[in-house]
């Protein structure tokens, strides 16, 4: 079974952010940490905005988002905390799917960026979409140093269908001349007219008090 992917993204402009980090990580993610299938959990903040707040949890499948553990902590069954601190922060994207790209790789434990590209895609070009970001798009970026891991995803419950995550050295590594070179191609300028809902995120790695 493929691996999983829950992603949430947050302005948290909203939220005293003393408090809203305290939630974080004293709550919130190591709630998850302890549920039976989550894998790797990761809190990024916007490289320009800090108040932008990503939340990556790799998951043994998406089934983990449907067990008794999970549902235990989620939804209605959210803290008082955590929906006190939900009330005030908006919500940008919660995307759930499934890895496409490559295999089951998993990320790495040490990356200093993340950069998130998300969106849909027009019907009539979804073939050549997958095609161009399969076959050229990632194998290229991947390539590029001080990338560390590329992977796709599916959504299986997202109102954006594709996500793409890059995982960094630094999240300097996608202004690098070599970045911009494969990242531009014709292919890829013949694509992007057909993107919808995009939202691209540059993050770094967060760090308690940092």
């Amino acid at each position: 079974m493929a691996k999983g992917i829950l992603i949430a993204v947050m302005n948290s402009a909203g939220a005293a952010q003393d408090e809203f980090d305290d939630w974080y990580d004293t709550e919130h993610l190591p709630e998850r940490e302890r549920v039976p299938g989550f894998l790797l959990c990761r809190r990024w903040l916007g490289a320009a905005d800090r108040t932008i707040s990503v939340a990556t949890y790799d998951l043994d499948n998406v089934a983990v988002l449907h067990s008794r553990a999970y549902r235990a902590i989620a939804g209605d069954n959210l803290s008082a905390w955590s929906k006190r601190i939900t009330d005030r922060v908006e919500r940008l994207m919660r995307f759930e799917g499934e890895q496409i790209l490559p295999g089951n790789l998993l990320p790495p434990t040490d990356a200093g960026g993340l950069l998130v590209n998300a969106m849909n895609v027009d019907p009539a070009a979804e073939a050549e979409f997958n095609e161009w970001y399969d076959t050229e798009h990632v194998p290229m970026l991947a390539a590029v140093p001080g990338v560390l891991c590329a992977r796709r995803f599916r959504a299986t419950a997202a109102d954006r269908r594709y996500v793409a995550l890059y995982h960094l050295a630094s999240p300097d590594v996608q202004q690098m001349a070599a970045w911009r070179e494969a990242a531009d191609t014709e292919w890829t300028r013949r694509m992007r007219p057909h993107f919808r809902d995009h939202l691209r995120l540059v993050c770094a790695r967060y760090t308690r008090g940092g």
